[in-house]
């Protein structure tokens, strides 16, 4: 009996732990973390009545970064919050949209711009192109730089390193090009 008792608990410790550790689950199981509801397998929304405001932007940036930057494999799914509370849940705080391997994408109340879910976007394709392990473990100058300077993000000037970051990007992808884009990627 003591022994059932001990595993039930460490059962359910662990399980809490995966849950409050493991980011993809939250984005793959959405409506267990946060009130949302997903009307379509790749939108997801916390307030329904800008679900159109939302699959607009979500259609205009997938096509807009399938034709300039790359195609995606299959599109990820987004989840829009139009609260803080809600991002929050899902394990982000002070950033505008964050990227969970090829799982999916959480945009904040701030993030509800083209060039923000874009930029999220070409995450994603460097997960799908380059796998998460070799995405993790690629310099954060590509990885950033690639981010800010394909997304179309209209600030001429951004904080540090990022403005670095897409400074570096640029020089290199001028030299390497975009049809061998990914394979010198594969080799940082």
């Amino acid at each position: 009996m003591k022994i059932k008792r001990i595993a039930l608990i460490v059962l359910l410790l662990g399980s809490s732990a995966a849950w409050a550790l493991f980011e993809p689950i939250r984005v793959l199981a959405p409506k267990l973390v946060a009130d949302v509801s997903c009307p379509t397998a790749t939108v997801c929304i916390d307030d329904i009545v800008r679900y159109k405001e939302a699959a607009d932007l979500y259609n205009d940036t997938l096509h807009f970064v399938e034709s300039s930057v790359a195609s995606v494999k299959t599109p990820p799914r987004v989840v829009f919050c139009t609260t803080e509370s809600c991002f929050q849940s899902f394990g982000f705080d002070k950033a505008s949209a964050g990227t969970v391997g090829t799982y999916g994408i959480v945009i904040s109340p701030r993030g509800w711009r083209q060039h923000y879910l874009c930029h999220e976007m070409i995450h994603h394709i460097q997960f799908e192109r380059l796998g998460i392990y070799k995405q993790w473990r690629s310099p954060e100058w590509f990885k950033e730089g690639m981010a800010y300077s394909l997304s179309g993000d209209p600030r001429q000037v951004l904080a540090e390193p990022w403005q670095q970051y897409r400074a570096r990007f640029e020089d290199w992808y001028r030299a390497v090009g975009k049809s061998k884009l990914w394979e010198a990627a594969q080799s940082l």
